[in-house]
């Protein structure tokens, strides 16, 4: 990559430059070679990428934004039960719902009993 206009540099092209802190700089052409050298801001001219990228050129405006699709939440019902019917249980109060667990206690300890006996 070309280290002033960030161009892609293809094998057997380009310039190797070495600066007095032994960094390697590897340009394109001389064009870039020559505006390094002039000290010259590659974001500020206009046919590098990096000017490009700052000023958002050539950036399609509907593709640059991805729409996202949210899930629909459905009530609906289980095998066996209907929607209205698990809405009810678990609307109906603490002390019913107590109630309702002591019955069916009682009644799974004399279903155990009576399998004991026999």
């Amino acid at each position: 990559i070309c280290c002033f206009s960030e161009f892609k540099i293809y094998p057997s092209r380009g310039r190797t430059f070495i600066s007095a802190d032994s960094k390697t700089h590897r340009f394109l052409s001389s064009k870039t070679e020559s505006l390094y050298h002039q000290r010259k801001n590659g974001r500020i001219l206009s046919w590098t990428p990096h000017y490009r990228r700052i000023n958002n050129k050539g950036v399609v405006q509907g593709a640059a934004k991805k729409r996202t699709r949210r899930n629909v939440k459905y009530n609906r019902g289980v095998v066996g039960a209907s929607w209205e019917a698990i809405n009810a249980r678990r609307n109906e109060k603490p002390e019913v719902r107590a109630e309702a667990i002591a019955k069916a206690k009682a009644k799974a300890q004399s279903k155990t009993r009576t399998a004991t006996k026999a």
